[in-house]
């Protein structure tokens, strides 16, 4: 396998980046001719920001699991395509040649057909990290029909939510799920999020820990009895065959929701052909992809990062991915590194949480492990401190491995800024250059552009909200069933640029560092949090009047959560209202968005138009109480006063 598109010096990143801003046509169409169309596109781009409208390839027609897996078999069939490693390290690794994946997404497009699932119907797949998480996915992407995969973190409520959003009339579960040393009871808690619901038809369940299950009859069906009816069907005297749905490139290949800043959870759409392309891209050139290099990625496939870099980046370049179902302390704090040394992994990909937290198990866990067959090394869901990029660098990579620091997230797909590995400069805790393709630009409160000033050390450095002035392949199209969202959410901040909510520096090389969110969303261990649905999850406690949640720097998850709460009544045990409010949270939301600290506080520093200063909370949460600015204007300005003697 040869990726004519992999850029291997800076002269030839810095001539790619210019083409690619010059001429993106041009650019993009060389790039999709590298995968397997069955009829070319009409055009490259069409696009305005005002709507917005986005098409990449239009016309254009292919089935993305033809790129990911048939055009391997004539020559990689016995090739590794998923190498999967289990929660207990006794038991028995699975690997996955591309001839068994071929089969096994054959039987789940059949098992699917079978069971009524047409083309655009939408799947809602809650399971845990396991073979046949992946082949769901493709399963459902060679039929047309559109994935929407949840993480198996969150609760029944906010399944419900998202099964209502996108009118999914299929599920595909698990009985339950290994994590470390818990069990997650997967199907129970599909049960409870379907109660109420008319729309969902069908449930299938694979059976993984072999938790009881309650199966209703018509509707719960098990997948490994649907499995072998579907392996008679595609089968025929040892040649398996399910033809792939002819898609257009601009057809929705899958829902994946994200928090917002509002309560409502978002459902981002990506579509085939330039999320495909972008993937692919991305992953071979930050991650320098050779063939016959392991890549292990640490994510969950709930998130986007499973999607893009376990399953269709480096699938769709012939690559071999590591899956693993368990979590990097258990049973015990050396469970990455004994992963690396068995299956002598090239390219780990991980979360800066993930990272601090193995730090802080010292360097013991990594006695006796051999991880010298490691040649890149990724972090990805936060910008990564100095003192773990330092830390990974010096004991994991040995100071040979180079770093990838990738900026990204839901809406874009695939990395947007990061260093190519070994081959443009990595520098500790920035993101640094744009990916081909892509137009960062900072920009003030009013969308004018920012400009340089000199810092105290005599740098060059710009500081603003990050924006895009321009569409790259893998950009979300629309929220689904509601455009408008869209549009206020990404676009309508700032006229014809793309907010990502994030603020960055610059410096004069053209750097990139992210500096954090300057929207209502909070980035905990990776996790984008909206502050109002913690709120509104907090608010529906039966004693809860109000509260306002703020993040603060923490040392493991880089930002916890801090929940400022008016409780009714005087007596009222702080301590055990707090677990009471925790646990309302984790059945309404998830676990994932628990609050670290909660103040009971008798006011909200609030505006006389009744808007809460959340600016003055979130410097009392970080600590910084000295300087709160002007509280002149508060309806109550005792309150502060009041909140900043009760901080925790």
């Amino acid at each position: 396998m040869h990726y004519p598109y992999q850029i291997t010096s800076i002269e030839q990143y810095q001539k790619e980046y210019q083409r690619s801003i010059n001429n993106p046509e041009e650019f993009w169409g060389e790039v999709a001719q590298n995968f397997v169309w069955r009829k070319k596109w009409d055009s490259v781009l069409n696009w305005n920001f005002k709507e917005p409208k986005i098409e990449w390839f239009k016309g254009g027609k292919l089935n993305i699991t033809e790129n990911c897996i048939d055009r391997f078999l004539p020559t990689m069939a016995d090739k590794p395509a998923i190498i999967w490693e289990p929660n207990n390290p006794e038991d028995r690794v699975r690997v996955v040649t591309y001839a068994r994946l071929h089969k096994r997404v054959c039987q789940v497009a059949q098992m699917l057909k079978n069971n009524g699932v047409k083309k655009g119907d939408r799947v809602c797949i809650y399971m845990g990290m396991v073979p046949e998480l992946a082949y769901a996915v493709l399963g459902c992407a060679r039929i047309g029909a559109i994935h929407s995969v949840i993480f198996g973190g969150f609760s029944a409520q906010s399944i419900a939510d998202r099964l209502e959003d996108a009118k999914a009339e299929f599920i595909i579960t698990c009985d339950g799920a290994f994590r470390g040393n818990k069990d997650i009871p997967l199907k129970s808690i599909i049960d409870d999020a379907l109660i109420g619901n008319k729309l969902v038809k069908k449930v299938i369940v694979y059976t993984r820990t072999r938790t009881p299950v309650s199966m209703i009859k018509g509707r719960d069906i098990w997948w490994e009895d649907e499995m072998e009816y579907a392996e008679t069907q595609v089968e025929k005297d040892g040649v398996v065959h399910f033809p792939a749905e002819e898609m257009d490139a601009e057809d929705p290949l899958f829902i994946l929701y994200t928090s917002g800043s509002t309560g409502k959870p978002k459902g981002v759409v990506h579509t085939i052909g330039g999320y495909m392309v972008w993937t692919n891209y991305t992953f071979v050139n930050a991650f320098q992809y050779k063939p016959g290099d392991l890549h292990f990625c640490t994510a969950d496939i709930g998130w986007i990062t499973g999607h893009s870099y376990i399953v269709y980046g480096p699938l769709s370049a012939g690559g071999t991915s590591l899956m693993f179902e368990g979590v990097p302390t258990w049973p015990d704090a050396g469970r990455f590194w004994d992963i690396v040394d068995k299956h002598k992994v090239n390219i780990l990909y991980t979360a800066p949480t993930a990272i601090r937290s193995l730090m802080g198990f010292g360097l013991e866990p990594l006695q006796n492990k051999n991880l010298n067959s490691l040649t890149t090394l990724g972090t990805v869901g936060e910008p990564i401190n100095e003192e773990a990029w330092h830390w990974y660098n010096e004991n994991i990579g040995k100071k040979k491995s180079p770093i990838v620091d990738t900026w990204w997230q839901t809406e874009t797909g695939g990395v947007l800024i990061s260093n190519l590995a070994g081959v443009t400069p990595a520098i500790p805790s920035w993101a640094s250059l744009p990916m081909p393709g892509v137009q960062p630009v900072l920009v003030d409160e009013n969308g004018q552009e920012c400009l340089p000033v000199i810092n105290e050390a005599g740098a060059s450095i710009t500081s603003g909200n990050l924006c895009i002035k321009a569409p790259w392949p893998g950009i979300l199209r629309t929220t689904w069933g509601d455009h408008e969202r869209c549009r206020t959410n990404y676009f309508a901040t700032y006229e014809n640029l793309y907010f990502t909510g994030d603020g960055a520096l610059k410096d004069d090389k053209g750097n990139y560092r992210i500096t954090g969110r300057v929207d209502d969303v909070l980035n905990v261990s990776g996790h984008r949090i909206g502050t109002a649905e913690v709120e509104n999850a907090i608010n529906m406690h039966s004693g809860v009047i109000e509260s306002a949640v703020v993040g603060y720097p923490h040392d493991v998850k880089g930002q916890g959560i801090y929940a400022y709460v008016i409780f009714e009544g005087k007596h009222f045990e702080a301590e055990l209202t707090s677990k009471d409010i925790l646990q309302t949270v984790s059945r309404i939301i998830g676990p994932i968005a628990k609050p670290d600290k909660i103040q009971f506080v008798k006011g909200l520093p609030k505006t006389r138009s009744g808007k809460i200063m959340r600016r003055i909370l979130r410097k009392i949460a970080e600590g910084e109480t000295a300087n709160l600015g002007d509280t002149s204007t508060l309806l109550d300005p005792g309150v502060v006063d009041e909140i900043k003697a009760g901080k925790l």
